[in-house]
């Protein structure tokens, strides 16, 4: 799977679409990675989550990160918050 992530909602999106792809629902990626349900709900909504929450899904999930300038036509930061 691979998406550009350029605000909180698309990674929660994302994050979304790969539990669903794996067959799971939030109440199951949240008891297989020790979060609660709420927490998973949450941070597919874009909503706050700490980085250990975030890299506890990722690595669940067998996703990571990739690092790259934005282009020229991404949003500018006060269009994303």
């Amino acid at each position: 799977m691979r998406a550009i992530i350029r605000s909180p909602q698309t990674l929660g999106s994302a994050l979304r679409r790969a539990r669903r792809a794996a067959g799971l629902t939030q109440k199951e990626l949240g008891a297989r990675t020790n979060l609660r349900q709420a927490t998973i709900s949450n941070l597919e909504k874009g909503e706050g989550a700490n980085l250990k929450t975030l890299f506890a899904i990722l690595t669940f999930l067998k996703l990571e990160f990739e690092l790259r300038e934005r282009s020229q036509s991404a949003p500018a930061l006060d269009d994303i918050f």
